[in-house]
C-alpha cells in the first residue's frame, strides 16, 4: 500500500508526514506500536495517571484516545471499502475520553486491548485489495480514501507518543 498524496482532510497531513515512506505500512504499524507499548509499560501507575498540565489528558487517557481513534478509523475504512456511500459522522474525542474511565484500568489489560486492536487493524488492511484501497467516501464532511487511513492511524500514534515523551515524561 502506497501513501496517498490526496484524498483526505488537510489536517491529517501532519500524521501522514510522520510515517516513513520507505517502510511498508504494515511494518510501520507493527514497529511503532511496539515502541509505544515499550514506552507505556516502562512507566509506573502514578506517571500513567498523570497529566502534564491541568485540563490535559493523562497518559492512560491518551492511550484510550489512540484505541478509540483506531477503532473509529477502521470502521471508516471498512464502510468505504465495502462501497457504502453513507456519510460517516465524526466523533467527539473529548466525550470519548471523558467516558472511557481509563483511570480505572490496569495497564496490562490496556496493553492487551491495544495490541488486539492493532492486530485487527493490520489484518483488516492486509485483506483489502487495490480496488478497496482506492475507494473514496465521505467522512465527517471530507473526502477520504481508504489507503490514507492506515497511515493516519500510524502517524496519529507516533504524534501522541512524541507528546508523551516530550510533555509528560520530559516534565518529570
Amino acid at each position: 500500500m502506497i501513501k496517498p498524496k490526496a484524498g483526505f482532510p488537510p489536517y491529517f497531513q501532519k500524521y501522514l508526514d510522520l510515517v516513513p515512506s520507505e517502510q511498508s505500512i504494515f511494518s510501520a504499524l507493527h514497529e511503532q506500536h511496539m515502541d509505544t507499548i515499550d514506552l507505556i509499560t516502562s512507566l509506573d501507575d502514578a506517571t500513567l495517571q498523570s497529566a502534564y498540565a491541568p485540563g490535559k489528558w493523562t497518559i492512560m487517557e491518551v492511550i484510550g484516545h489512540l484505541m478509540d481513534t483506531e477503532r473509529v478509523m477502521c470502521h471508516r475504512a471498512l464502510t468505504i471499502a465495502r462501497g457504502d456511500k453513507s456519510t460517516i459522522p465524526g466523533f467527539s474525542q473529548e466525550s470519548y475520553v471523558t467516558n472511557s474511565r481509563m483511570g480505572m484500568r490496569k495497564i496490562l489489560g490496556v496493553v492487551k486491548e491495544f495490541s488486539l486492536i492493532r492486530a485487527n487493524t493490520i489484518e483488516l488492511f492486509s485483506q483489502f485489495d487495490e480496488q478497496m484501497c482506492s475507494e473514496i467516501g465521505n467522512s465527517n464532511g471530507h473526502e477520504l480514501i481508504v489507503s490514507a487511513i492506515p497511515f493516519m492511524i500510524c502517524g496519529h500514534e507516533i504524534h501522541h507518543r512524541s507528546v508523551i515523551e516530550k510533555l509528560y515524561i520530559g516534565a518529570i
